[in-house]
């Protein structure tokens, strides 16, 4: 039985991999940040739930004991984040964007997937074959961004994609480290979730394809990659 972790997992695009993985036949725990939210999630899926705040030490430390304790972890999908949307829903541009913006971004987006990743990598170390999913964008690409007349040229923000093409790098270094397990970064596409303001153009079932399909590859799959639905994507 592959035993999954998936962060965020209480809606959106973290409860829809869920609910797939869950009738693949994983074991599977829903992280969430609200333990209540958590739990009604997990019984509605049939799944297990865990605590898990990725911005916090002391609640990434009992998630991986309270994990171990049943038994380990065979996959891990990074999937919390925030974009960092005004109250009315808006991109902050770069004129906008301070520092403060920045910080807030990336303790969840990035120091808290590291966090995670740390703190269950002897759990995966363990598993006959680990993998680990994380969630990037279509906007961490440097070539997608820098190619005018298309929709990752017109956003206007810094702290989102910034935050994702760190989360590409960090992808990348985890997948030299660890090269006995699969370590790749996945961009969902434009997917309507409350991250977004559900503006997005399409649905978490279409969204969560490429993030299944990753948390399923064997052994011989993949690793330190860049993937869409369609595939490989530029960095």
């Amino acid at each position: 039985m592959t035993t999954t972790l998936i962060t965020g997992a209480n809606k959106g695009l973290g409860y829809e991999t869920a609910r797939r993985l869950v009738a693949a036949g994983h074991t599977v725990y829903l992280g969430s940040r609200d333990p209540e939210r958590g739990r009604r999630a997990a019984a509605e899926l049939g799944a297990r739930t865990v605590a898990l705040d990725v911005t916090d030490d002391a609640s990434v430390a009992a998630a991986a004991e309270a994990v171990a304790a049943d038994g380990g972890l065979d996959v891990l999908v990074n999937n919390a984040g925030i974009e960092g949307r005004t109250d009315d829903n808006a991109v902050v541009g770069a004129a906008g964007t301070t520092a403060e913006l920045v910080r807030t971004v990336f303790e969840t987006n990035v120091l808290g997937l590291v966090r995670v990743t740390h703190a269950f990598l002897p759990l995966l170390q363990r598993s006959p074959a680990p993998v680990v999913v994380n969630v990037s964008s279509g906007l961490a690409s440097l070539t997608r961004v820098t190619t005018p007349g298309t929709p990752t040229h017109a956003y206007p923000g810094v702290a989102y994609p910034a935050s994702k093409t760190a989360v590409n790098m960090i992808t990348v270094q985890y997948a030299k480290a660890f090269p006995g397990m699969r370590i790749n970064a996945v961009e969902p596409g434009y997917t309507a979730t409350d991250l977004n303001g559900r503006t997005g153009t399409q649905t978490v079932a279409e969204g969560a394809e490429i993030i299944v399909r990753m948390a399923q590859v064997g052994p011989d799959g993949p690793t330190g990659g860049f993937y869409d639905v369609h595939g490989p994507l530029p960095w």
